[in-house]
């Protein structure tokens, strides 16, 4: 069973620096909140649930929305993220590892009485920025390639017989 990682949405959005430097809109800063987690996902291989508060909303539902190992949760109105974390946390299985990222401390020192550990939201925004970091280094670096070619593989006649006939010898 994958990892988990459950990410207070809103608080993560509160604690980034360059959404309020750059002056993003809540909905550019949740869409970028989520793709950088879907990246994140895919290097780390761990299930993210994405929490966002629908408490002050209108919607009679909680909607999750599936997007490979991420889940996007908006929760219904009247529950906190909090509360949905909470209760998630509490459902999972004892052997399953997981993270929950947030600022909350109530919340904090519930996750790590469930059996989870917790991660401020600083600390992820960290790690967000070291996996893409990395992956811009690793991208960007020359690669030494110890590839030989069908031609250092043959014996020193053959490859002097083959560069004549190249030359037209």
């Amino acid at each position: 069973m994958k990892p988990l990682l459950i990410v207070d949405g809103y608080n993560v959005i509160g604690a980034w620096k360059d959404a309020e430097k750059k002056g993003w809109t809540m909905d550019e800063a949740r869409d970028r909140l989520q793709h950088l987690l879907m990246d994140y996902s895919g290097y780390t291989g761990e299930e993210i649930v994405l929490v966002f508060d629908g408490y002050q909303s209108d919607k009679r539902l909680t909607t999750e929305e599936k997007q490979g190992d991420l889940t996007l949760v908006f929760t219904r109105h009247g529950e906190t993220a909090d509360s949905y974390i909470e209760r998630l946390v509490a459902q999972k299985p004892r052997y399953r590892t997981a993270r929950v990222a947030t600022n909350d401390g109530a919340e904090q020192a519930m996750v790590l009485g469930s059996g989870a550990t917790r991660l401020t939201a600083r600390e992820l925004l960290r790690e967000l920025r070291q996996m893409r970091q990395a992956g811009f280094d690793e991208h960007a670096s020359p690669r030494t390639l110890n590839r030989s070619s069908l031609a250092s593989r043959l014996p020193r006649e053959v490859q002097e017989a083959l560069e004549r006939l190249r030359r037209g010898q």
